[in-house]
């Protein structure tokens, strides 16, 4: 689980106690909430995020880096409450090599 702005020492747990209470605080569930990845650019691994959005309602848009060795994924999905953010972005940081942002 690469997470831009987490703490590399910080427990996964801890991590996701504080996104909780984060997400609580700033959000208004329910609401379409955007999730953004980067990933190396490979259709495999986008069709693995996706498959973690199965069944939801989102829209995706991606953009390759300059040199296509890179792409920014951005879901845009109708979430219920910070426990369901908290469990897509755990399902994600599953994939190997997803940096989530």
């Amino acid at each position: 689980m690469d997470i831009i702005g987490g703490k590399p020492e910080q427990n996964p747990d801890d991590f996701y106690k504080s996104l909780k209470e984060k997400l609580e605080t700033t959000h208004q569930f329910p609401e379409d909430f955007l999730f953004k990845f980067i990933i190396t650019s490979s259709s495999e691994k986008i069709s693995e995020i996706l498959r973690v959005f199965d069944g939801l309602n989102f829209t995706f848009t991606n953009r390759e880096s300059s040199k296509a060795k890179y792409t920014s994924c951005n879901i845009n999905c109708f979430v219920l409450d910070a426990d369901q953010v908290i469990r897509l972005y755990q399902e994600v940081g599953k994939i190997e090599g997803v940096i989530m942002l």
